[in-house]
């Protein structure tokens, strides 16, 4: 962690006094329960380079305003891209007109923001566009050297600065000075007429410097190149009821959405999840211990502060296999008479606050990865995960295994091709029945979706084995 720099104020920088938007939301939140103005000023790039040549260089800046306020269950909502005090004026009376009025403010107030967990680096500006162009032409040309099946390289790097600032109904004001930087590789192999495609990346919230370097960029276009090979020799998956043994990692994407939502408070106030009502039972089984951490320095899912200004947290979700707690945003803790967690995340000024995982992952336990690939008869290893589809209600998933491999008499065999990993959610947490001592965090490329908004998150957990899963397959 750094010490706090302080933050630029996107308020003073659009020539608006920060007293008078400190009374102004305080005059507009004086009959609601809870809300904020949320101001944004955000800044990306993205270079991308395919085949020998610039695709894509692309700039954009955008900055606005919400005005949230909360009553009750009902929320009124204004957004608008000018800075100005008119305008912010107008929005208030528009949402107090609409969210109507409660009477009181019942949530507890958020904590003082602790160290940063990443610096204020503008990562647009810390290189030059021609230095990276020249590591997307090296990247390209390392990947044909390293391989002569390539056909395609496309080497993609892009960067926000992203600066918040947020004043509250109680007079409170924080704000957030957010980098994020990211690369992508991906390399499209030819080998007796098949072809196979791979792609993989990583990032997070430190210097571009960091991507920019030699050893971490070839460790991308390494693994990129890995898996189209292995995808070359893939046979088609067998398919049935079976044993699955899950990689470290990234195939943690698999409990972000088949558990992680289920987890979220707004579906357990309204009952739509299938963890509804289940504090203090087991919902997994014993062992299984998940959070959500936000407090984890640099990481794409971490967060100084949330939306709201509350300042993130480590959330015990399941705790060996009980359930113990839900992520929340002020109102639905407010609602469920909890504590806010952290967790009330919006996509941009222009969206209104839900509570969304930051870095969800689940701990390791004490068996080795070949302990538990030795102790599987017949089964899937699966390591790598692109598409799924989710219901929160049910807790039904389909997800497709990108990366998987035959276990076969406790050794690990051919690779498969078109494994689809069939279940529930809350079953396959009751069926796991052995988790790794290797926990690992994926490496920084998630990205998470829910009512038409995208946040960046972080999954992870160990290997994991679980029984009777459904595989669908091709063979």
């Amino acid at each position: 962690m750094t010490e706090r720099a302080p933050t630029p104020s996107i308020a003073v920088d659009a020539g608006l006094d920060p007293a008078r938007l400190a009374a102004l939301t305080a005059e507009g939140l004086l009959a609601m329960d809870d809300g904020e103005l949320f101001l944004e000023r955000v800044r990306g790039e993205r270079l991308t380079f395919e085949d020998g040549r610039l695709k894509v260089a692309s700039r954009e800046m955008l900055q606005g305003f919400g005005f949230r306020a909360v009553a009750g269950e009902r929320v009124g909502f204004a957004t608008g891209d000018r800075l100005e005090e008119d305008a912010i004026r107008r929005a208030v009376a528009t949402v107090q007109a609409v969210a109507g009025g409660h009477g009181g403010r019942e949530n507890v107030a958020p904590a003082a923001p602790g160290a940063a967990l990443y610096g204020a680096e503008d990562p647009i500006e810390s290189a030059g566009r021609a230095e990276k162009l020249a590591v997307l032409e090296r990247i390209e040309h390392y990947c044909r050297s390293q391989e002569p099946a390539v056909v395609s390289v496309t080497a993609t790097l892009s960067a926000s600065h992203q600066v918040i600032e947020i004043f509250r109904g109680d007079g409170r004001h924080v704000g957030d000075v957010r980098p994020l930087v990211r690369l992508d590789v991906s390399v499209v192999l030819e080998r007796d007429g098949r072809r196979e495609s791979a792609s993989y990346g990583g990032g997070g919230r430190y210097p571009l410097a960091r991507l920019l370097d030699e050893s971490w960029w070839r460790s991308v276009a390494d693994e990129a190149l890995r898996q189209a090979r292995v995808r070359l020799e893939a046979v088609p998956a067998p398919a049935g009821e079976m044993t699955v043994v899950l990689g470290a990692g990234w195939p943690g994407v698999m409990l972000h959405e088949a558990v992680g939502h289920g987890l979220e408070g707004d579906f357990n106030r309204k009952r739509t999840s299938a963890f509804a009502g289940l504090l203090g039972e087991m919902v997994a089984a014993s062992g299984v211990t998940v959070v959500d951490d936000g407090t984890l320095p640099e990481r794409r899912g971490s967060l100084t502060v949330d939306d709201e200004g509350t300042p993130s947290a480590r959330t015990v979700l399941i705790e060996n296999g009980r359930l113990v707690g839900y992520m929340q945003d002020r109102q639905n803790a407010r609602l469920m008479r909890m504590r806010p967690t952290g967790n009330g995340r919006r996509q941009s000024y222009a969206h209104t606050v839900m509570p969304r995982m930051t870095n969800t992952y689940m701990l390791a336990g004490s068996q080795t990865r070949e302990e538990i690939i030795r102790s599987v008869e017949r089964g899937i290893y699966a390591v790598s995960f692109g598409g799924g589809q989710v219901d929160i209600t049910s807790g039904r998933f389909v997800f497709q295994a990108t990366e998987a491999y035959l276990i076969e008499r406790g050794r690990i065999g051919a690779p498969v091709k078109g494994a689809m990993l069939i279940g529930n959610g809350p079953e396959a947490m009751r069926r796991i029945t052995g988790i790794g001592d290797d926990l690992a965090l994926d490496n920084g490329i998630g990205t998470c979706g829910k009512n038409g908004q995208g946040v960046p998150v972080g999954v992870g957990q160990p290997t994991v084995r679980i029984e009777r899963v459904t595989v669908g397959g091709t063979a």
